[in-house]
């Protein structure tokens, strides 16, 4: 499962006041994001939908985006 890989990709999360939603995505990849009721629920659904982007980008042989965005920190 994506939790469990290490991706060097940065992930955004905020709040959608409009939704109601937390929105995560990746910007490395451009259409990579996801929602949930909370931070953590995005969080994890924006890491499967990330994991199932590289499977596909392997798959295909296509090489994956440079990490460009960094984090300001790292939660370890």
């Amino acid at each position: 499962m994506a939790s469990e890989q290490r991706y060097p990709y940065h992930i955004n999360i905020f709040y959608d006041p409009d939704d109601g939603d937390y929105i995560a995505d990746v910007p490395d990849f451009k259409y990579v994001s996801a929602f949930g009721d909370t931070p953590e629920e995005a969080l994890r659904e924006v890491l499967i939908a990330l994991e199932m982007v590289i499977a596909v980008y392997q798959e295909q042989g296509k090489p994956l985006p440079e990490a460009r965005y960094r984090p300001a920190y790292i939660i370890e």
